[in-house]
């Protein structure tokens, strides 16, 4: 490729980042819709709605310059893939469809990522082009590590399951709205109205920390692979970074108030009394918790676990979907445990930054790459759930 092509490509990379950034920024809109709508139903007095009121304005305001941002970074990047054409001595049919021509650009785009990483590692970090560049060293594309056949899906991501929202800084605080639990008064007509509660907010203060990880590849193994390396490395990457997420989860997990449960009856007391009824149900159970409950029968000898396709393990209990996790993540190997209660309301999910490698020197391999990731996890609601140990003949 020229020099000429080259700065376009170069020009043209920078420019889809930066829409992929807006992108994401924009996701974080709705939650703060979900938000403010809450604290506008609670609002009572003219003071709570008009600061309700500020709120919706000023994100109204940043939707709109976002939008712009988005009208002009997809106009420039419509103008640098023309020129790029053009400089390729490429010219489009005036008769292929807009949904071709985008499905061909997602192809290519994806080949060229594939390309670039593979020679990325082939090179040991020396050949860059066409990767996104961080302090740290090169982004994964998250189309390859996100590809639906190289997902691990042998293990539950609980990172999909509670709140996670993307943050572009290293810290800061998360407002999470609380459950209203005041009521309205009966007043006699043409009296003044008294005062009501107003919404209170838990602020939950967060930040990222960084993790790393090494994914063992040898010169050896560079030299001879006829594979495609990034299917290798891409899997390995999201192994770990599953891993990873999992245990800092787990970990928030068991700081919820302690239950302990010797039967059924136990359970069904938490769902139908303990645990609030606006909260959502979903449990996280370790394999010997669903190892005990997966053997308890009714008074007919049925078993009472059911088939449910929509949750990880395929079983639910009581129309709750249970995902299942290995042992350690919520105890010792043999502990029965399990987190009962609304997960996206209990634990705030802060990511930072996706999946990044770079070659790192190693004594015995020469050298290796090395993975990382940065994001941190806060208990948000303490109310939302509860952690569950099983004991016999408690």
């Amino acid at each position: 490729m020229a020099l000429k092509q080259l700065m376009i490509q170069k020009k043209l990379d920078s420019k889809r980042s930066d829409l992929e950034e807006l992108e994401t920024r924009s996701k974080t809109f709705k939650e703060r819709e979900e938000e403010l709508t809450r604290a506008l139903e609670e609002a009572k007095t003219e003071e709570e709605v008009s600061t309700v009121e500020k709120s919706v304005d000023e994100l109204e305001s940043e939707k709109e310059k976002l939008e712009k941002e988005r009208d002009e970074l997809t106009a420039k990047i419509e103008e640098l893939e023309k020129e790029l054409e053009e400089a390729n001595g490429e010219t489009t049919s005036d008769d292929v469809e807009k949904g071709e021509g985008e499905e061909r650009m997602g192809k290519y785009k994806d080949k060229e990522l594939r390309s670039a990483v593979n020679t990325f590692i082939r090179t040991k970090g020396q050949t860059r082009a066409g990767l996104v560049s961080t302090d740290v060293g090169v982004v994964i594309p998250e189309e390859i590590i996100y590809s639906p056949e190289k997902e691990v899906k042998t293990v539950t991501n609980l990172a999909e399951l509670v709140s996670k929202t993307k943050v572009n800084t290293a810290s800061g605080k998360y407002p999470i709205l609380k459950r209203a639990t005041s009521r309205l008064n009966s007043v006699p007509e043409l009296t003044a109205n008294p005062e009501l509660a107003k919404p209170e907010f838990v602020q939950i203060n967060w930040e990222v920390e960084t993790y790393r990880g090494a994914i063992p590849i040898s010169q050896e193994s560079i030299d001879d692979a006829a594979v495609d390396l990034v299917s290798i490395v891409s899997e390995n990457a999201q192994e770990q970074k599953v891993n990873t997420t999992n245990y800092a989860i787990s970990e928030v997990l068991k700081t919820f108030t302690a239950k302990t449960v010797a039967n059924t009856d136990d359970i069904k007391q938490i769902l139908n009394v303990t645990l609030d009824p606006a909260y959502e149900r979903t449990a996280v159970v370790s394999q010997s918790f669903l190892q005990w409950i997966d053997t308890l029968k009714d008074s007919d000898g049925q078993y009472i676990l059911h088939r449910d396709i929509t949750s990880t393990s395929g079983t639910s209990l009581f129309g709750i979907k249970l995902e299942v996790v290995n042992d350690e993540l919520l105890g010792l190997a043999g502990e029965a445990h399990a987190f009962l209660g609304d997960l996206k309301r209990a634990v705030l999910f802060a990511d930072r930054t996706d999946i990044t490698a770079r070659w790192v020197d190693n004594e015995i391999y020469g050298q290796y790459l090395q993975v990382g990731t940065r994001f941190d996890v806060k208990k948000a609601d303490s109310k939302a759930g509860y952690f569950l140990t099983f004991t016999k003949g408690a």
